[in-house]
């Protein structure tokens, strides 16, 4: 299935997140933003921790097709990495 082949999650570093316990438990995020900047778009600040439902999330979709990772809205850069701002860190312009 398409999912098999989602880039994963590496690290997150969005702490506030709820997603994040230890690393990104999101079973699958979207990237978004505005052009020449990629962040996170499933990031949510609330005081309760979503229950783990994957212990490696990955990139559902991307929308940032000037990323050179970016093939037809999916992310092909094997893992990326999201900062404490919910920035994605492998965002590359081609």
């Amino acid at each position: 299935g398409i999912m098999s082949t989602a880039s994963l999650v590496a690290s997150c570093s969005a702490t506030a997140c709820a997603f994040n316990d230890g690393g990104c438990t999101a079973y699958a995020i979207t990237v978004g933003g505005s052009s020449g900047k990629a962040n996170c778009v499933t990031f949510v600040a609330l005081d309760a921790r979503a229950a783990i439902s994957s212990e490696n999330g990955q990139v559902g979709t991307c929308h940032r097709l000037e990323c050179v990772h970016n093939a037809d809205l999916l992310c092909t850069a094997g893992e990326i990495t999201v900062s404490d701002t919910a920035d994605c860190l492998s965002y590359e312009v081609a």
